[in-house]
């Protein structure tokens, strides 16, 4: 007997046994709606859907089908088997009900993300497969995945008469309901006898005739987004995909004093399977904090939010020592050692060894730090300030700190709040040798406040995309600069890329087309399985005036493809869009000037899951990865690429440690059994969880499967090398090539040691005479806004800012010209 083991089986368990008597009013209940009146014609024009149609792909652990599950409920006796009585190929599904009281058993396409044909909610899909019955009570039955309910029984399709021999059965399904993004479906037996099942077919209802691949519309070029029917119920600012495949969601206070003041602070997990929101005790304002994921899969989160700004100027925000670790097994937060000081909006970038080294931020003071922290892996400790190499350089807030695959670092120029560092904006900073070396060629480097930086796709081809940006303090309209550098050049500069696509834009009177040099801070862009990057959301000023585009980059062309689908929720400051393991991407927040937060949370399908059946990963030999290793995966059908994406842990347009890591394949006689060869090089891919992704010829690509790369013993020196006198084991050593050797900028000695750097109140670009201390009112408005209390007003009421209280007796921006205490009433 085969327990019960998805919750959709409990689902149909309550709605009683089935006889045919309930079958036949279920078709009967069907043609009422039209939905199985007219024979449909024959589903071969298009793209099979299914993973493994044949059967012929099968689990080494219990010589089931790839992507095939056996499933039921009741009191029954049955056999589940694979035969070779085949209507095609060399492989079938043979399911045998030998004894039933109640209940039924199944042959099921697996309830998996890898395996469940995606859907769209209001098409329907034409099913068939060939099958052979002794036994007049089965049916054609689909479960289907709710967004928010999970995996659930949907209905029986079609009753299937006995044969002796095959005979093809064809079924159009109803309109699938909103909220569903996949189904699955096969045949169940409620009565005694047995059913043969083989090739098995799935085509959107809607295909052309043959030739065609997709048939979603526009779909099959721009993608899709889906705003989910529940809500974020923490108002998070850093999103963290842990290596279970769920989501950390940290909000901290949420940017509400309200939450500062009670104490009230909130992260919550998402189970993209299920749909699920977990709320996790959180034991301080992890508010603009900063995180990276270790070796082993926890969530290292250092500093927060100390205090919010004074309404009298006195000070502004201040970040606080202490350092978090959120363990994803038991969902909790254990704290560390404290860092050296306090680091509000510090930069975390993982080391190839394992170490994480950060930057930057605000102070317990307010002021500026000038002191690097680093974290060790071997001592699971924040080490004391004279144990971490110091240049005593301010690298300002959220600074992009990329690892090089030579161990240095490359500050990209994108930063967070204010002008980028002295001189040209971008550096590479040698942590062993102590020296920073300007990077010349970034475009307009004082606006490139929130624009995102990533290394492209593959990390082996070390080159860093930097998009957009603005400036909190003067806020001009945002940008449409891009800049490109090759940091395998001996002497790597930024050089100019293409322009930033352009969208629609909200000023507060509806969306209009942008036009000119507008463009967008708060950018996102998640790099993709297929080798691309996506770039969604930002917005037009300062917290405000949320931009709708989503674009395409695609490294090996260095274009954009404009014009994809866009995300219908505004998403600018306090957003983020990250990978899901299954291939999709995810986007919450956005916290505008008003202090208000959106709480929806947006889904995007991009265009490669319109074509058709995904690759499937059947077996990964070992899930735990050396470096300078060969590690074998089969996959149900040729595939041209594999790689690793490191989860992402993003905040601000900022996550320095996103990456693509390219696993160069030998190819077996059968074409789907694949050696992947890995890096010796832990800085191209330092050790941790990744997703491993297997891509078609079309551009498709698998479901991650999860692998750890690395480990206390990867990190060893190779034979050869001594340690203490003594030589250690036979092991590749990391290659390493002499990239951006020869710079002609000269390296820059540390600076005189110092406390602190000074940094102004208003460094966030608010003026805090007004409203409470979530509220941005800005410092400098927008150049189109006339600089008069009409003007102004006008603007803050079209921002949805209402009447606003004012702190104190003076009021810069006379606001308030009767004098009453309340600006724009």
């Amino acid at each position: 007997m085969t327990p019960l083991r998805p919750r959709a089986r409990r689902t149909q368990r309550r709605s009683g046994k089935r006889s045919r008597t309930a079958a036949a009013l279920l078709l009967t209940a069907g043609a009422s709606f039209g939905l199985l009146l007219a024979a449909p014609a024959p589903a071969t024009a298009g793209s099979n859907l299914v993973v493994n149609p044949g059967l012929e792909s099968l689990r080494a652990s219990d010589a089931m089908p790839t992507c095939w599950e056996k499933a039921g409920w009741g009191d029954n006796d049955f056999t589940v088997t694979t035969t070779d009585q085949s209507h095609s190929g060399g492989k079938a599904l043979a399911l045998s009900v030998t004894r039933r009281v109640s209940g039924d058993r199944k042959v099921l396409m697996a309830e998996d993300s890898s395996c469940a044909p995606s859907v769209t909610p209001s098409h329907q899909y034409d099913l068939s497969l060939w099958y052979k019955s002794t036994t007049p009570d089965s049916s054609v039955t689909v479960f289907r995945h709710d967004v928010k309910a999970g995996w659930q029984y949907w209905t029986d399709l079609k009753t299937l008469p006995v044969s002796a021999g095959y005979t093809r059965a064809t079924v159009r399904t109803p309109v699938v309901p909103p909220g569903t993004d996949q189904i699955t479906w096969g045949v169940s037996v409620y009565g005694t006898g047995s059913v043969t099942t083989d090739d098995y077919d799935m085509e959107d209802a809607t295909q052309p005739a043959a030739g065609a691949v997709c048939t979603a519309g526009d779909a099959c070029v721009k993608g899709s987004w889906a705003v989910m029917p529940f809500k974020n119920p923490v108002r998070s600012m850093h999103s963290v995909v842990l290596h279970n495949g769920k989501v950390l969601l940290v909000a901290g206070s949420g940017n509400d004093p309200a939450m500062f003041k009670a104490g009230t602070f909130t992260s919550a997990v998402y189970d993209p399977k299920t749909g699920a929101m977990k709320t996790i005790p959180t034991p301080v304002d992890m508010f603009c904090a900063g995180h990276v994921q270790l070796s082993d899969g926890r969530v290292l989160i250092m500093s927060g939010n100390k205090a919010y700004p004074a309404a009298d100027g006195s000070h502004g925000y201040e970040g606080f020592k202490d350092s978090y670790l959120f363990d994803p097994s038991p969902e909790s937060y254990v704290k560390t050692n404290d860092m050296n000081e306090g680091h509000w909006y510090p930069s975390a970038t993982l080391l190839g060894n394992g170490d994480v080294i950060s930057f930057g931020g605000l102070k317990e003071d307010s002021t500026g730090s000038v002191t690097a922290e680093k974290f060790s892996q071997a001592q699971q400790k924040w080490l004391p300030r004279t144990e971490v190499n110091q240049t005593w350089s301010y690298w300002g807030l959220y600074p992009s700190m990329i690892l090089m695959q030579d161990g240095r670092l490359f500050y990209s120029g994108s930063h967070v709040f204010g002008n980028g560092t002295p001189g040209t904006g971008a550096s590479v900073y040698d942590y062993d040798a102590n020296k920073i070396t300007d990077v010349p060629g970034l475009q307009d480097k004082d606006n490139r406040d929130q624009s995102m930086s990533v290394l492209l796709p593959p990390a082996q081809d070390q080159r860093v995309l930097t998009m957009g940006g603005g400036q909190v303090n003067t806020n001009p309209e945002a940008s449409r600069l891009t800049d490109l550098i090759d940091l395998k050049a001996p002497n790597p500069r930024y050089t100019p890329g293409p322009l930033l696509p352009q969208g629609t834009v909200d000023q507060g009177q509806g969306p209009k087309p942008e036009t000119g040099a507008q463009g967008k801070m708060y950018v996102s862009a998640v790099l993709m399985p297929d080798g691309k990057v996506l770039e969604t959301g930002g917005g037009l000023h300062d917290r405000a005036d949320p931009v709708f585009e989503a674009s395409m980059f695609n490294p090996a062309t260095n274009t954009f493809q404009p014009g994809l689908a866009t995300d219908p929720i505004p998403r600018t400051y306090h957003s983020s869009a990250f990978l899901l393991p299954d291939g999709r991407v995810m986007a919450v927040g956005d916290n505008p000037g008003n202090g208000t937060f959106d709480d929806h949370v947006s889904i995007y399908t991009p265009p490669y899951l319109y074509k058709g059946a995904r690759p499937q990963i059947t077996s990964v030999a070992n899930n735990r990865w050396q470096y300078a290793s060969t590690q074998r995966m089969t996959v149900d059908r040729p595939v041209v690429k594999a790689e690793l994406i490191r989860p992402a842990a993003v905040t601000h347009s900022s996550d320095p440690n996103q990456r693509f890591v390219d696993l160069p394949m030998t190819v077996g006689a059968d074409g789907t059994t694949i050696d992947l060869n890995v890096t010796s090089n832990p800085n191209l891919a330092p050790p941790g969880w990744y997703m491993l992704f297997a891509v078609d010829a079309d551009g498709v690509p698998s479901v991650a499967s999860w692998v750890h790369l690395g480990g206390p013993d990867a990190l060893e020196a190779p034979k050869g090398a001594e340690v203490k006198g003594a030589e250690v084991k036979d092991k590749a050593a990391p290659m390493v090539h002499d990239f951006a050797g020869k710079m002609t900028e000269k390296a820059k000695a540390p600076e005189p040691a110092h406390t602190s750097h000074p940094v102004p109140v208003t460094i966030s670009g608010c003026d805090r005479h007004y409203g409470a201390e979530n509220v941005c009112v800005p410092t400098a408005f927008p150049k189109t806004v006339p600089p008069t209390t009409a003007g102004r007003c006008a603007w803050l009421k079209a921002h949805d800012y209402g009447v606003l209280k004012l702190n104190g007796r003076d009021d810069p921006l006379k606001l308030d010209p009767d004098r009453n205490g309340r600006a724009c009433d």
